[in-house]
């Protein structure tokens, strides 16, 4: 009676798979200064992926970028750096364009979302957004500033432009699937009004006033959020910082892979990454 044999020599097993869905959010940029611009929020990315259990996956968290002040020679917010995860990066958000003396015409610097332009002899520009050139878009473009303006224009946002009306305003972020906005654009300084206005929803920055008007300090973006920072009013000395990215798994059923902040929330698992680690499937 003939048996079954098995010939296993040579043969190579793949390790079991699980599919993911995942998050890529990178720090936001910083905001201008003297009718200083928002910050651009930074790139929101949201992907899928299939992983192999038992593999050791690096994570990468951007840094928000600094703010600026006025001891530095280019009044314009520095761009957050990138985000990264199962060989994908999200980009860091454009810093706000400032108003250096002598030198009016910056604009808001490019990035995952734009940073706004100045507020002076105008018009400035808003930086663009998507400068990674992924698609869908991981941004939006910052405001463009003109003369006049109440407030400096505000920086892009994930899910819409900076305002360009003199009202400042950085767009708002975008809802992933754990229903939590983020990357919100930081808003303008404000120029000739004492009103503070608000940053983006998705923890973009507040705008600063003029030291003339109400003096209020800008403010930075929230960290882990990649918001833009707030962008300074005339005479204040600092600008706000973009808030630091984030990466966030998530995967249905219970608990799989290791690594980062581990929760469960409606059958499903997430890992949250509030600074670079490793993610083992």
């Amino acid at each position: 009676m003939s048996g079954i044999h098995l010939n296993l020599l040579g043969s190579t097993f793949a390790a079991p798979e699980y599919d993911i869905a995942y998050l890529i959010v990178a720090g936001g940029g910083g905001g201008g200064i003297i009718r200083g611009g928002g910050g651009g929020a930074g790139g929101h990315r949201a992907l899928t992926a299939s992983v192999n259990e038992g593999t050791d996956y690096t994570i990468t968290i951007g840094a928000g970028g600094a703010g600026d002040s006025t001891g530095s020679a280019a009044y314009t917010g520095v761009k957050g750096t990138n985000s990264s995860a199962f060989s994908t990066s999200s980009t860091g958000g454009g810093g706000g364009a400032g108003n250096h003396p002598g030198n009016d015409n910056s604009d808001g610097m490019d990035g995952g979302s734009g940073g706004g332009g100045n507020a002076s002899s105008g018009p400035q520009d808003g930086g663009s957004g998507n400068e990674g050139g992924y698609s869908p878009s991981e941004g939006n473009d910052g405001g463009t500033g003109t003369s006049g303006q109440g407030h400096a224009p505000g920086g892009g946002g994930a899910g819409e432009a900076g305002e360009t009306d003199g009202n400042g305003h950085g767009g708002d972020g975008a809802a992933w699937l754990d229903g939590t906005t983020r990357g919100g654009g930081g808003s303008g300084g404000g120029v000739s009004v004492d009103a503070v206005r608000p940053g983006g929803d998705g923890g973009g920055g507040d705008g600063g006033t003029a030291a003339y008007k109400s003096g209020t300090a800008a403010t930075s973006g929230t960290a882990n959020t990649g918001g833009g920072g707030g962008g300074a009013g005339d005479d204040l000395a600092t600008s706000g910082a973009g808030g630091s990215g984030v990466v966030i798994i998530r995967y249905s059923g219970s608990q799989k892979g290791s690594g980062g902040s581990v929760s469960s929330s409606g059958g499903y698992t997430y890992h949250t990454f509030n600074s670079s680690g490793t993610y083992t499937a």
